[in-house]
């Protein structure tokens, strides 16, 4: 086991930052042993010492957030510590495709440059009432489709455990400023693997809620009508304690997302987790996983056997479709193509696109580009579009069946570690293993597994049936417990 140490009681606001969760740090501002303002400051100063390496932090609010931290720290001292909520003065990052007020929202496209949300979206406004406090935003991919951070309006987000290395997308400037220790926790939003794929290329926890716990508007784009049942709003993380408290925080129906109803959140520390089934599916059948995650969840479903789990090898031959069934029902159930975002409600125009792509004079990146003709030629093949919806009803019944209970399933979260900028263009299929996930509406915890030889994370998801999160987040802190959890980079 890799219990960690508890904190020293005269730790430094710096040294807080780098090694505590947010409830910690959280239950220290509330008793006085350190202040908001000085967390706040902590959490800027690093995020200066790291962001130049990194680009995670693409624009900051320092000033607005040191007021809002004095704040904090008078309201402690009229009020008494009794009633503040349960982020009070709490430093964090938010996602940029996210609205919040005074903050740049283009999610990396050039033609939204300028654009200032006055309000902030639903998630965001939970978190500052629960007391949190952004920093700053933090980098996406372009329209936030594509598995590497970067875009034209922003650049290139870096690896904290190696700069040569991507971060993930679309939450990849979220997951790498909170892998780096600068933040204590972010915000992110997944539709097909968008918060799962950069918490584990950086180390730490990522929640995909269930299906409708959480309100997705307030982003661009922002998911309409049915296609809104399979984005997922939710909680990045170093510590696995911290997703408990900030699903609770963001958790609930609200009246601008008509996908969002009633969850109960039942409480993860009433989980006995030696009494779960423990399905374990090493890969789809299809798609490559790499040796070093193989290995990881044969440790990981050891472990929870030597629990008391039940542990079973299982393998579902539809997940062999996992890509055609995934990119099908998101696009049968999209109102706006990607084509008409990307061309900002103009016409979209495929072949000038590429040429001026090919010319490197576009406005747009190579993916980018590359999903919008994609898209066009779906359109092209309705008969195998529903077949494959047809498939992805039958798959979802399948894993509903297999997953009642308290059972959960160990899934590869991509086929191989963080690999080299632009490397996914040549594998660009191993996103597949957190995407298909999505469209079945599970929630899923990805949990970070420790270092592999070269110092990169390695890591497992951790799905359940629909309204279970209780039992992943359960299953995420006791491997954070048996595996070490988050690595502080050495950046």
């Amino acid at each position: 086991m890799n219990e960690r140490a508890p904190l020293r009681e005269n730790v430094s606001p710096l040294e807080l930052l780098r090694s505590a969760s947010a409830t910690e740090v959280a239950a220290r501002i509330r008793s006085r042993r350190v202040s908001s303002r000085a967390m706040v400051d902590a959490c800027i100063a690093e995020v200066e010492r790291v962001n130049p390496k990194l680009n995670a932090v693409v624009a900051t609010r320092f000033a607005e957030a040191r007021a809002e931290a004095d704040a904090a720290d008078q309201r402690l001292a009229t009020e008494g510590p009794d009633n503040l909520p349960a982020l009070h003065g709490v430093p964090c990052t938010i996602k940029e495709c996210f609205a919040l007020v005074g903050m740049p929202q283009t999610s990396g496209l050039p033609a939204r440059v300028g654009f200032r949300p006055t309000g902030d979206a639903p998630a965001v406004t939970r978190l500052r009432e629960a007391g949190a406090i952004p920093v700053g935003v933090t980098n996406v991919s372009e329209l936030c489709m594509w598995m590497e951070s970067f875009n034209r309006v922003y650049g290139r987000t870096n690896n904290p455990y190696d700069v040569t290395r991507i971060v993930g997308g679309s939450s990849g400037g979220e997951g790498a400023i909170v892998g780096s220790g600068a933040s204590l926790f972010g915000l992110g939003s997944d539709v097909g693997g968008s918060i799962r794929m950069p918490a584990f290329f950086n180390g730490v926890f990522g929640h995909k809620c269930s299906a409708g716990l959480i309100p997705n508007s307030g982003q661009f784009p922002e998911a309409n009508g049915a296609a809104g049942g399979f984005l997922s709003t939710g909680p990045i993380a170093r510590r696995a304690e911290d997703l408990p408290l900030l699903v609770r925080v963001l958790a609930g129906p609200h009246e601008s997302d008509p996908n969002t109803r009633p969850i109960p959140f039942r409480d993860p520390g009433e989980v006995d987790v030696s009494r779960l089934r423990v399905l374990t599916v090493p890969d789809d059948g299809r798609t490559y996983v790499s040796p070093a995650l193989r290995e990881s969840q044969r440790r990981v479903a050891a472990h929870l056997r030597s629990l008391g789990c039940a542990v079973e090898e299982r393998r579902f031959a539809r997940l062999k479709k996992a890509f055609d069934i995934w990119s099908s029902m998101l696009h049968a159930s999209q109102e706006t193509p990607f084509a008409t975002l990307l061309a900002n409600n103009e016409k979209w125009q495929s072949l000038p696109e590429l040429a001026k792509l090919a010319l490197r004079r576009s406005a747009h990146t190579l993916p980018a580009v590359i999903l919008a003709v994609g898209e066009r030629i779906t359109d092209l093949a309705p008969g195998h579009t529903r077949a494959m919806v047809e498939q992805g009803k039958l798959l979802r019944a399948e894993l509903d069946e297999a997953l009642a209970g308290d059972t959960v399933m160990l899934y590869p979260p991509y086929g191989m570690v963080a690999p080299k900028h632009d490397v996914p263009l040549l594998w660009p299929f191993l996103w597949v293993y957190t995407a298909i996930l999505n469209v079945m509406q599970l929630p899923v915890t990805q949990v970070p597994l420790g270092l592999d030889k070269r110092g990169l994370p390695l890591g497992v998801q951790v799905a359940a049936a629909h309204g279970n999160d209780h039992l992943t987040l359960a299953v995420a802190q006791e491997l954070e417990r048996a595996f070490g959890g988050w690595v502080r980079p050495k950046i």
